[in-house]
């Protein structure tokens, strides 16, 4: 492990599948740690053999290309979740590696900064060379023991992809309808009637995944996630003009095969990326569906935490200036130190 940090926010950094692992924010004398692990990690207990090298150490944030694809040799969420990563510098809250494996002839370099006194960890991954388009994603696994509120930048549709995430009763369950699309997240189609996708969790046992595709013309994408028990936020946000989707995992102790076996319980995977191939259709104008490569091509996600005592949902997000504005349901507002021109293109 590495640690990286800067006033006021630390995390580790784990080589194998590039991961950063309990980032933790520090503000008025509390920690704010918002991120999951599954109970597995750190026992020493041996995987499937079938299982991608990342289920050993599942949690925190993880970078994925190709996204939610196992092909060719490939493990599932490709190299960068499941190869190691080597470490060419890291001081002055300053991260960067590079992936002892190409993605599809790319290669891929991780770059992972920390501000003082900002509560984001900002990362970016360069593509050089290779051919084709890859889906990509990263992978924020948010901890929700005691439930969460969840709310989105403005969406065109919310859609479950054509099939199911456990559609073999003997094996698991998903309670989401498969293929199914709302325009209102809180009244998503379930196997048993409407679901609050705005809430978590919603159900008992169940393993599912919908993806809400950004309202078209937006610049500034956002996902926050409210700990109401724990007082505290998760962030998370992007370009949607490069990663235009808000993909949700529930995972609630929907599967019953090892390793998950019923105890992989109140995750929720904020999964922001371009990866058309999860929905049943995808349409002209909702923005890119992959990367492609050739040449240089990068990916920019900045994720954070922050004390919200409330427990209010979020209503708004917007940047302002050299600050955040993040705007609760009962009317509080904090301003968060936070680089906006990041997410232009400026490092």
């Amino acid at each position: 492990m590495t640690q990286v940090s800067a006033d006021g926010i630390r995390f580790d950094f784990r080589a194998e599948g590039g991961v950063i692992e309990a980032p933790t924010v520090t503000r008025d004398g509390r920690d704010v740690a918002p991120l999951h692990r599954a109970p597995w990690v750190g026992t020493g207990e041996a995987m499937p053999q079938d299982a991608a090298p990342h289920m050993a150490w599942l949690g925190g944030d993880f970078f994925c290309a190709p996204f939610a694809i196992a092909a060719d040799g490939v493990p599932l969420h490709g190299w960068p979740a499941n190869a190691e990563w080597d470490v060419a510098a890291a001081s002055g809250g300053m991260l960067e590696a590079v992936l002892t494996r190409d993605v599809q002839g790319a290669r891929v370099t991780k770059t992972l900064r920390l501000r003082d006194g900002h509560p984001f960890v900002y990362q970016r991954h360069v593509f050089e060379g290779g051919a084709g388009a890859v889906p990509v994603a990263n992978h924020a696994n948010v901890a929700l023991p005691r439930g969460g509120l969840i709310r989105a930048s403005p969406k065109a549709a919310w859609r479950t992809p054509p099939a199911p995430q456990e559609g073999d009763p003997a094996r698991g369950r998903s309670a989401l309808r498969y293929p199914a699309t709302a325009a209102d997240p809180s009244a998503f189609p379930g196997a048993d009637g409407p679901v609050d996708l705005a809430r978590y969790p919603w159900g008992p046992a169940h393993e599912d995944f919908v993806s809400g595709i950004e309202e078209p013309g937006r610049a500034f994408g956002w996902t926050a996630v409210t700990r109401p028990v724990e007082g505290d936020l998760f962030l998370s946000l992007r370009d949607p003009r490069a990663l235009p989707m808000t993909m949700l995992w529930h995972s609630n102790g929907g599967r019953d095969y090892a390793p998950w076996s019923g105890r992989h319980r109140g995750c929720l995977g904020v999964e922001e990326g371009a990866a058309a191939h999860m929905l049943p259709d995808w349409l002209e104008g909702m923005g890119p569906g992959a990367l492609l490569l050739g040449g240089r091509a990068e990916v920019r996600h900045v994720i954070g935490a922050w004390p919200w005592p409330s427990g209010a949902p979020v209503v708004g997000i917007e940047p302002e200036g050299d600050v955040l504005r993040v705007e609760g349901g009962c009317g509080t507002v904090a301003r968060l130190p936070f680089d906006a021109g990041f997410l232009d293109g400026v490092l």
